[in-house]
């Protein structure tokens, strides 16, 4: 069995989905592992990460729309306030989400579906530095 790890860094402009799908790809192709699994780790508690369309970019939209709506800022009753009204409703978000994806690997390739992309989801309004884990491991 064969593994690598290796860190990306995203920097973000603040709310909103930001696409890595090609980042991922090309450690799997420089891996030359055949057959395996992608480990997929945000090391962050205010943002998290989705397999989601990456086609249509109204796809993205609404999920905002969504996750704004579901979450909004300024609840009376939230207690974490230390960091900002939006850093309570971003942990929130991101407990409703996932900090970790598996993605098969499968012929050298990821098993994403056509119209699929791996994104960050930041949750919060200002930027941020991402550190995003990929831990791939498999047979060559």
């Amino acid at each position: 069995m064969e593994q690598i790890t290796d860190i990306v860094r995203l920097e973000t402009r603040g709310q909103g989905l930001y696409e890595m799908t090609s980042s991922v790809r090309q450690l799997v192709s420089r891996s030359a592992i055949a057959t395996g699994l992608l480990t997929v780790f945000v090391r962050h508690t205010s943002c998290s990460l989705l397999i989601q369309e990456n086609a249509d970019p109204d796809v993205q939209t609404d999920l905002n729309g969504f996750f704004r709506r579901l979450v909004p800022e300024g609840m009376d009753w939230l207690v974490h306030t230390t960091e900002g009204p939006d850093d309570m409703p971003a942990h929130i978000k991101s407990a409703l989400t996932q900090t970790s994806i598996g993605i098969p690997v499968v012929e050298g390739r990821l098993a994403l579906g056509t119209w699929q992309g791996l994104y960050l989801f930041e949750h919060r309004r200002r930027p941020h530095q991402r550190d995003v884990v990929l831990h791939l491991i498999g047979e060559k």
